[in-house]
């Protein structure tokens, strides 16, 4: 805890600085309140009076009941007031007539700062999770009964317009022909399966049957399944139930994710496959408004949202959770094979620590290889359908080529145009969809999408904690997020900070001057300049005595059909790596070794 402060300290020394101004009182109430608080001050706390003060951005003013808990000077907190008070008026609470553009990225800086830290919750929050995820199914089987047929209807006509002349009859042929190549990934399987043991799978379900016979899929040739033993084929009652289980995230609550059967799993990975190559076709309709890799088209929109007040960006709370299955089977249905390929890759039944097996409404959660693009052509869906209430009328592909560049969506990042942004939230919640209204800006000069954030044009996204730091060598995941932190810092240009951090560092590893392509962990210069401690022989490239991230997949022998099936399965223009057949599947652990790299 005593490094944190030191840091956070260090980093108000350098906004006071930069900001001229005082920043003691600042930290004496940091100090305070984390002795009564604990870490929890820097994880909830902070990053609450954050989002109350992006809100009252959004706003214009500072609302009565914003900084709950702070003592005020007028209608501003006393807490960081000599950059709040750059900002707001402390007598009216509302914007000045020019605020201060770095006092907005210091106060965001210092509230986020250990916002999104990893860190594991307590019991109670973690059970409060749980208890989350049934209230959410419960929520979403009244919306799904709520809903009129006509809005589905519309909803899908929609659909058919994005989605229906090149993305669905292509992914539909795929599957109508057995063209699909599957695909088995490093995680975790609800039946245990790891490494090269899930090349092996000999169970397979009715369900993935009845659309995915196994004979074309779980064995290299014909030859191969005609001598296998038989498969065990599972009835749909009989179905192993996705693991429902947390992961951390941040110290207020959990992340649910659900860990899917490796048979489901392998399927699901066939169709995202095919599905993510359609709409990412240069010549697809959709492509320009729905992305799966580069959030930068978000992030220019949010830029221009900010300047100009044109669009607005959206945050969905639990998105994945409240994409509800029974709107999907309507969106999609007239593509019969697309259609029967979501049902036979869904799981239907969640398995919740403390709470028993459910049956789900929902799509799917997070964990399912199909989550993301679904849910992303749901909310592209729903934005379309919003607007066109507004217009009232169908819309046509004219109007879609009209909204290029104005309607985008990224997961549950989405931007829309201001203008229909009423009629888009109403639509998202018409169909059980929550809006995170403390993440969403449509109104101010403040815009937020997919990391990075803007005000007025300029960026004031901020850095943020995503490990605690480090105080031992074996600390590796911490040594090697605080190395990241250092240099993102440095681009920002707190340097009393990065100095501690520096000191920090030095007691664990080395830290010279390496580029960001180098694989030593190492400080990234502003200007690129990198160290040159001695040359490579063969290459004649500069190499620097640096620390290696390095760790060895676990023993997983494989041989015989299932190893020829791997081989076959690999779509990369990459070979496979050297001993693949003998270790496979995710480190159980990593460490960092030091060695002569290159430091470009």
């Amino acid at each position: 805890m005593k490094s944190h402060l030191l840091l956070l300290q260090c980093l108000l020394n350098d906004m006071g600085k930069q900001g001229c101004t005082s920043t003691s009182n600042d930290f004496k109430k940091i100090v305070a309140r984390v002795e009564n608080e604990g870490l929890s001050f820097l994880t909830i706390a902070l990053p609450q009076f954050g989002k109350d003060f992006e809100k009252s951005l959004d706003q214009g003013e500072v609302a009565q009941s914003s900084f709950v808990g702070y003592a005020k000077d007028g209608r501003l907190p006393k807490f960081l007031s000599g950059f709040t008070s750059l900002v707001f008026d402390s007598g009216t609470g509302r914007l000045v007539d020019e605020p201060s553009i770095p006092a907005i990225r210091f106060v965001r800086q210092i509230c986020n700062l250990f916002g999104k830290t990893y860190l594991p919750c307590s019991d109670a929050r973690t059970e409060a999770a749980f208890d989350s995820f049934i209230d959410c199914e419960r929520q979403l089987k009244a919306s799904e009964q709520s809903i009129d047929y006509d809005d589905y209807r519309r909803a899908q006509k929609v659909a058919m317009t994005l989605f229906g002349n090149d993305v669905l009859p292509y992914v539909d042929r795929k599957i109508y022909e057995s063209e699909l190549i599957p695909k088995h990934g490093p995680g975790a399987t609800a039946d245990r399966l790891r490494g090269n043991s899930k090349y092996e799978l000999r169970s397979w379900t009715v369900r993935l049957q009845e659309v995915f016979d196994y004979s074309e899929y779980l064995f290299p040739s014909v030859s191969h399944f005609l001598e296998s033993p038989p498969i065990e084929l599972t009835e749909p009652g009989s179905e192993l139930p996705v693991k429902v289980v947390t992961v951390p995230k941040t110290l207020k609550t959990p992340r649910i994710i659900a860990i899917e059967p490796a048979c489901m799993q392998y399927m699901q990975q066939a169709i995202l496959r095919e599905l993510v190559y359609a709409l990412q076709r240069s010549d697809s309709l959709c492509s320009s408004f729905i992305g799966f890799k580069h959030q930068e088209p978000n992030q220019l929109m949010a830029l221009t949202g900010s300047l100009d007040g044109s669009l607005a960006t959206l945050d969905l709370s639990e998105a994945s959770d409240r994409v509800s299955n029974q709107l999907v089977r309507y969106l999609f249905a007239p593509f019969a094979w697309f259609s029967r390929g979501l049902d036979a890759t869904r799981s239907r039944k969640a398995d919740v620590p403390g709470r028993g097996v459910i049956r789900l409404s929902k799509f799917a959660s997070m964990g399912s290889a199909l989550c993301f693009p679904i849910e992303a052509m749901v909310f592209l869906t729903l934005v379309f359908y919003g607007i066109e209430k507004v217009l009232k009328r169908p819309l046509t592909k004219e109007d879609f080529l009209d909204f290029q560049g104005k309607v985008r969506v990224y997961g549950d990042d989405i931007v829309v145009p201001v203008d229909f942004v009423h009629s888009v939230v109403s639509t998202l919640q018409d169909f059980g969809l929550v809006v995170n209204e403390s993440k969403s800006f449509w109104t101010g000069k403040f815009r937020e999408s997919c990391g990075k954030e803007y005000y007025d044009g300029f960026d004031v996204s901020v850095v943020k904690v995503r490990h605690l730091l480090p105080s031992r060598r074996s600390h590796v995941p911490e040594i090697v997020s605080t190395v990241s932190l250092r240099n993102q810092l440095n681009a920002a240009c707190y340097e009393e900070t990065v100095e501690y951090l520096d000191g920090l560092l030095k007691r664990f590893i080395p830290l010279p001057a390496v580029l960001p392509s180098s694989q030593g962990l190492g400080t990234h210069d502003l200007f690129g300049s990198f160290d040159s401690q001695r040359q490579c022989a063969n290459l004649q490239l500069p190499l620097v005595w640096a620390a290696v991230v390095v760790g060895k997949s676990p023993p997983s022998f494989l041989d015989g059909p299932a190893a020829m099936l791997k081989v076959f399965l690999n779509q990369s223009f990459e070979p496979l790596e050297e001993g693949h057949l003998e270790r496979a599947g995710r480190p159980a652990a990593v460490y960092l070794k030091r060695r002569w790299v290159s430091s470009v």
